[in-house]
């Protein structure tokens, strides 16, 4: 997401953030609402259009979405949608998509704020695994001749009593609705994401053997030191893997042993 839009969804974050202060505000209800507007929005390619026309008027288009809106979602989700709609975006597809994220996002403020988080966060990076290993289970949830409630209700039997509930919200809606997106692409922006809630980046750890409490302490600390931020680590073991690990932030890579990246992280430091 580029320019403007990239200018609106951050705005948008912003709303989204001062709602998720109030805590009488329910944000698993907001984020059921927010995935029925992506639904309709995702459908309706000419309403979509209209309401990111640069042509028309900000509050123009705000006022329709309240019209349209109205009585069908809570207040906060249309009132956010009408801002989002004030602002300019570069693609019309870009709107969709943002309100998409924050759909999500308002899923996993309501694991925050019942000290779920973590939980999800893990659930979500576990499931990509199982996914990811299981090439019959993959070919299942993205068969596009079995219907949505049928993929539904095999998420339902895996997930139902053994993950929290908003993990089983944030998968179900991410099958149900993919929106042209790999099942392994969408469930890795949903773990960004979810780390991203506690402004901490995820690196995604490959070792040869489980890591003791203390290496994972050693590593997420140079991790920390070398990013800036905190870093959450999912961890993985992979016989492949010899003598070391192999550590993913975002795009970047990183092989060696743990000591070799300790010890590279301290030089970096000192300068």
């Amino acid at each position: 997401m580029h320019g403007a839009s990239r200018e609106a969804l951050g705005a948008a974050r912003e709303r989204l953030d001062a709602l998720a202060d109030n805590t009488s505000v329910d944000a698993a209800k907001l984020a059921e609402d927010l995935a029925a507007v992506t639904a309709l929005l995702d459908r309706e390619v000419s309403l979509r259009r209209v309401l990111t026309d640069p042509a028309q008027s900000a509050e123009s288009k705000a006022q329709l979405a309240g019209r349209l809106l109205g009585g069908q979602v809570g207040g906060e989700a249309a009132d956010l949608v009408s801002g989002m709609v004030r602002s300019r975006w570069s693609r019309s597809r870009d709107l969709v998509d943002s309100i998409e994220e924050l759909a999500d996002s308002a899923d996993l403020i309501a694991a925050q704020r019942s000290g779920a988080l973590d939980a999800v966060e893990d659930e979500i990076f576990r499931f990509g695994r199982i996914v990811s290993s299981s090439t019959e289970l993959r070919a299942a949830l993205t068969d596009k001749l079995a219907t949505t409630a049928a993929k539904a209700e095999l998420l339902r039997s895996l997930l139902g009593g053994r993950a929290h509930q908003v993990t089983e919200r944030l998968v179900v809606r991410l099958v149900a609705q993919p929106r042209g997106r790999s099942l392994e692409g969408g469930l890795t922006a949903l773990s960004r994401l979810a780390a991203e809630r506690r402004d901490r980046m995820v690196a995604e750890v490959r070792s040869a053997v489980p890591l003791s409490d203390g290496q994972k302490q050693r590593l997420g600390a140079a991790l920390a030191k070398l990013y800036g931020r905190q870093v959450h680590l999912n961890l993985d073991v992979d016989p492949e893997v010899l003598g070391g690990v192999s550590v993913r932030v975002g795009d970047e890579i990183v092989n060696g042993t743990i000591a070799d990246r300790l010890e590279e992280a301290t030089r970096r430091m000192a300068g």
